[in-house]
């Protein structure tokens, strides 16, 4: 219990990690066009954001070092498998991130989607190590984005100095117990893994398709590039919202040449083809 804390999902731990190392005058190093959220908590607290650009859709780990030894961060921000391009770096090259970091600099890592990750991906947890603090959720493979269950692993020093700052009334008892049953029905929880990787390959060989780039992923949605600039793929996206599917997409150039589609079940990415197939033949 010493190395884990519960909040109210990944973007209250997030929130409460920034008030306690973020102030005014504080560095900070993240991915341009990573969660936002991240950065809204940052800049809340006074800190002063440095954002590194993606280098071939993934987070650019040895850029996001060299930033934060440049400007001596207090903190790194990495997803892993990442949002919103659902790319991924493996364990070793993990572990080496976190064997590089500055003196005094701490990486938050937020595997949110790890459950969806092949073997090979998360890291053995370490929890002696103070200079990584590992947040996990309940809103992704388990279902529960409404309760608002999140939890980050770290070493017990760390964790203990979210009791100062983190809302000790901000876990309701529902959200807990819904917690431990889904931790105890692991056979579920790989049953959603599999529908959702089958689901991932439907959407990809949907857009190979209609001529569109799948990227691999590791998380619980495909995204897709559109192979245009960000302007097309903003056009592809409202076409196929303007027939009743919702999809998305990143918001920072280059990512922004992409749209975003969730897994779903097969009924649903049935309407998808039809819908994505219909809308780029208006655009031609």
């Amino acid at each position: 219990p010493e190395n884990v804390v519960l909040g109210g999902g990944i973007d209250g731990l997030l929130g409460n990690a920034s008030r306690m190392f973020v102030e005014e005058g504080v560095h900070v190093v993240t991915s341009n066009g990573a969660y936002p959220t991240f950065n809204f908590h940052v800049t809340g607290y006074g800190g002063t954001l440095h954002k590194v650009d993606y280098r071939d859709d993934r987070e650019d780990w040895p850029a996001l070092i060299d930033k934060a030894r440049e400007t001596g961060a207090a903190m790194i921000y990495l997803s892993n498998p990442d949002n919103p391009m659902g790319t991924w770096w493996d364990a070793r090259s993990i572990t080496e991130m976190i064997s590089s970091l500055p003196d005094g600099c701490i990486l938050l890592l937020d595997e949110a989607y790890g459950e969806y990750a092949p073997p090979g991906v998360l890291p053995p947890i370490e929890t002696s190590d103070p200079r990584v603090l590992r947040f996990r959720t309940f809103s992704k493979a388990y279902g529960m984005a409404g309760a608002r269950v999140g939890y980050c692993i770290g070493e017990a020093g760390l964790i203990s100095e979210f009791e100062k700052v983190r809302d000790h009334y901000g876990m309701n008892r529902t959200a807990e117990i819904g917690a431990v049953a889904a931790l105890a029905d692991q056979e579920w929880l790989a049953s959603v893994v599999e529908r959702t990787t089958a689901a991932r390959e439907r959407i990809a060989q949907i857009a190979r398709d209609n001529g569109l780039a799948p990227i691999a992923s590791a998380t619980n949605f495909v995204t897709i590039d559109c192979l245009r600039d960000t302007a097309y793929a903003k056009s592809v996206m409202e076409g196929v919202l303007s027939r009743g599917v919702f999809i998305r997409m990143p918001g920072v150039d280059p990512l922004s040449r992409c749209i975003r589609v969730s897994a779903g079940f097969e009924h649903d990415l049935d309407i998808f083809a039809e819908v994505l197939a219909d809308t780029l033949k208006a655009l031609r």
